[in-house]
């Protein structure tokens, strides 16, 4: 664009859908066919002192169609696959991530008004509330796209959105073995473990994986058994035929209606399921996690965000005495008694996901839960790093073997070297 009256961009979009606006208007509900056309030709009869190149006619186009059909200038950048997240700064500054690594983007809104209909569009599809009042809230999109918005006066910023996509065909056990996020061993030793019915803690930080992970040891489910889901945005795709998913709700505008995760978990309990899925604790509701993993819910899983696999039994510790004031001593055999395994995920300086340990509680040591490594992400005598089986054995065996799985530890390793031996 040039010329001394040039206008920006989003100007020139306003005043255009305001054309648009009448004429569909004027005639009546049109299909996208006929919408498009519309646009086309308002976009040509357009006698502005702005004259635009082709390029920009095109994106200025599909802008104005999108915006009357579908999420505006995010529109092309969902349908985008290389795209993970989005992460949008107010009105005028967008980024997304690619390949793990984010990167500015071209497209802005017209407005800060345009921004904050779309937000509420968002969210209305959901049956929630945004405003000043209440500046925080999690929604989803109609594709389960993860989205996170803050408002002023929270953000500094204007408006604040982020989009976490997840892939349209969810990545199974067998694709992050190809993306070296784990070894075919550990992969086949996790599908046993879920199969088995093992209760396993996910821990990572930030963008580490977690839900998808969480989604892949779910294929493993058998299809017999009943599984209900709780989470704050329902992000899991879970393909199990009975299933049941529930979905955390805030409070209305008079502070009424709220569904806190600790009240669905507690329902899920009277739904008799054989498992419960929780996507993520986060505070008192790990306390009633960890209750149903108890009570004879096994094969439960859930997931939290910790450094190590270490740092998420201290946050679990925190979490259910912020629910109750109960001993430490008795707070740390809960957790014994209902996590079996927990599986760290991290994100690497190469931007790629990877598990980096896969450990067994093992009892209490010295007033405090002892973890034992099963599997450990390290270099090997060729200098290469990747997950590694340890020597430890697996405590849990009865579980294991009932599932078909076999002896696993130090001295299935010594027996099986004897048969190769003999053989």
């Amino acid at each position: 664009m040039s010329g001394p009256a040039a206008r920006p961009a989003g100007h020139i979009a306003a005043s255009l859908r305001e054309q648009i606006r009448a004429a569909i208007d004027a005639g009546g509900e049109i299909g996208d066919d006929e919408l498009m056309r519309t646009v086309e030709r308002t976009v040509d009869r357009w006698e502005g002192s702005v004259r635009l190149v082709s390029s920009e006619r095109l994106r200025l186009v599909r802008q104005l169609f999108h915006s009357f059909r579908g999420l505006d200038v995010l529109e092309p950048l969902l349908k985008d696959d290389s795209i993970t997240e989005i992460m949008i700064n107010g009105h005028r500054q967008l980024f997304a991530e690619r390949a793990g690594r984010v990167e500015p983007l071209r497209e802005q809104f017209e407005s800060r008004e345009r921004l904050e209909d779309l937000i509420q569009a968002i969210v209305a599809q959901v049956n929630r509330v945004v405003n000043e009042s209440s500046p925080i809230v999690d929604a989803r999109l109609a594709d389960g796209s993860r989205v996170h918005i803050v408002l002023p006066p929270a953000s500094l910023s204007g408006p604040v959105v982020t989009i976490r996509k997840f892939p349209k065909r969810p990545l199974l056990m067998d694709g992050l073995v190809a993306c070296g996020c784990l070894t075919e061993d550990a992969a086949g030793f996790l599908r046993t473990l879920v199969r088995a019915g093992f209760n396993i803690f996910i821990s990572g930080g930030t963008g580490s994986g977690k839900t998808t992970f969480l989604n892949a040891l779910s294929r493993s489910i058998p299809d017999e058994e009943r599984v209900v889901t709780i989470e704050d945005s329902a992000e899991l795709q879970l393909q199990v035929p009975n299933l049941v998913r529930l979905e955390t709700r805030n409070a209305n505008t008079e502070g009424k209606g709220a569904l806190p995760m600790r009240q669905l978990i507690r329902a899920s309990l009277r739904m008799r399921p054989n498992r419960i899925i929780v996507g993520e604790v986060r505070g008192e509701e790990a306390a009633d996690m960890l209750a149903a993993m108890n009570t004879g819910h096994d094969g439960s899983m859930s997931s939290g965000h910790a450094n190590s696999a270490k740092d998420m039994l201290s946050r679990l510790e925190t979490m259910v005495l912020a629910a109750a004031e109960l001993p430490v001593a008795a707070i740390r055999q809960q957790i014994l008694s209902a996590v079996d395994v927990i599986v760290h995920l991290s994100r690497m300086r190469d931007h790629s996901r990877k598990v980096l340990e896969i450990s067994q509680l093992a009892g209490i040591e010295g007033g405090e839960i002892r973890l034992e490594p099963l599997y450990r992400y390290e270099a090997g005598p060729d200098g290469a790093s990747m997950l590694r089986r340890t020597t430890a054995e697996l405590r849990r065996s009865d579980k294991w073997e009932r599932a078909g799985g076999e002896p696993f530890g130090a001295s299935s390793s010594s027996a099986k070297e004897e048969r190769d031996d003999g053989d």
